[in-house]
This record gives C-alpha cells, sequence and structure tokens, in this order.
C-alpha cells in the first residue's frame, strides 16, 4: 500500500500598508484570485522586468569579443 502525504505549511505575516497602495492592490486583485497569488505573480513579473533591464545594461555598457571555436561536423 503506498500513501502520500501533502503538508500544506502556511505562514500569516501582515504587511502595513497605506491605504492607497490597499486599493491598488485590491483593483488589481482578479475574482477568485488571493493577495498570496497576486502578489507571488506579482514578484515574479519584477524579477524578469530586472532581468531584462539588468541585460540591456549589460548589453549597452559591455565591451565583447568574439570568440572562435571549431564545432565538428557530426553530420
Amino acid at each position: 500500500m503506498v500513501s502520500t502525504y501533502t503538508t500544506i505549511m502556511t505562514a500569516t505575516r501582515q504587511i502595513p500598508v497605506s491605504e492607497g497602495v490597499w486599493e491598488d492592490i485590491s483593483d488589481l486583485k482578479r475574482p477568485g484570485q488571493t493577495f498570496d497569488d497576486l502578489l507571488a505573480h506579482m514578484v515574479e513579473q519584477e524579477k524578469k522586468r530586472r532581468f531584462i533591464e539588468d541585460m540591456d545594461c549589460i548589453e549597452a555598457e559591455g565591451d565583447f569579443v568574439e570568440l572562435e571555436f571549431d564545432v565538428s561536423d557530426t553530420d
């Protein structure tokens, strides 16, 4: 007999925000979406935005050199 147990750990935290920020966040939340889901999505979007911004800076400011290497033909 095989049993699978899933443990869900939840932590409740309070994050103080102004009334205006609370309203803005509430307006972004879709029906049925939890604040946890919304904030997780917002964090992921910000990580992607920062990554792209960093790559753009590297591309704009970077000194690049061409690397030469041989690739054997396997066909």
